[in-house]
């Protein structure tokens, strides 16, 4: 579970105050699946940083009691100097898992033959959204974070391998996922909520949380 209470966030742009929370209050419940609709500009990225402990509120308190994932696209645990594979293998002890299954399976997943064991600062930005999607898949969380606006992957062949993972992962977990768009929140969500003007709305479905999100477009 997540749980935000009286969380206020804002940043000043050097211009004026941007409020991206103000006194929220609201819970991520596991086995229910939640996509948040925000427009462009918003705060979705902070926001999915706040839920993984990557930035802190600046009044309020949040509460993690699951095994949350870092955020889609988050490479801050990782070395660019090093490899794919290096990498696996590290984060794999941090985690105390296994770093030879978790290699083999980022490894199977990205499939970028001789450069998974080359450094990481010399990938394309697909390749490196590959191997950072791959290592969250590999780790099982209870509560999976995506944020639309990480870079993703134009390969057929691994969104395919990577969705079916996903499709397992969720089976058994609950994902969070924020975007702009409605069409993207269908497939995995079962609630939905709107972050408007510092605040956010929760709704028992997505249909009705597009009629806010849609009127507010």
């Amino acid at each position: 579970m997540i749980e935000f209470k009286n969380v206020s966030k804002s940043f000043w742009t050097g211009t004026q105050r941007k409020v991206i929370l103000n006194q929220a209050s609201f819970t991520v419940e596991l086995g229910q699946s939640m996509g948040i609709l925000a427009s462009n500009g918003t705060g979705k990225t902070t926001l999915v940083n706040m839920m993984a402990g990557l930035e802190k509120p600046d009044e309020g308190t949040i509460t993690r009691s699951s095994r949350i994932s870092f955020p889609l696209g988050f490479m801050g645990g990782v070395v660019p100097d090093h490899s794919a594979a290096e990498n696996s293998r590290y984060i794999a002890r941090l985690y105390n898992l296994d770093p030879d299954y978790i290699e083999a399976f980022c490894r199977y997943l990205v499939d970028i033959d001789e450069y998974f064991d080359q450094p990481l600062n010399t990938y394309s930005s697909g390749m490196r959204a590959r191997v950072s999607f791959a290592l969250l898949l590999a780790l099982e969380f209870d509560i999976y974070l995506i944020d639309e606006g990480m870079p993703g992957s134009t390969d057929a062949e691994f969104n395919r391998k990577a969705g079916n993972v996903l499709h397992q992962r969720l089976m058994k977990s609950t994902v969070v996922i924020v975007s702009h768009s409605p069409h993207i929140l269908e497939k995995y969500c079962s609630t939905a909520a709107v972050l408007r003007d510092g605040t956010l709305y929760k709704f028992d479905s997505l249909e009705e949380a597009k009629q806010l999100y849609d009127y507010d477009a």
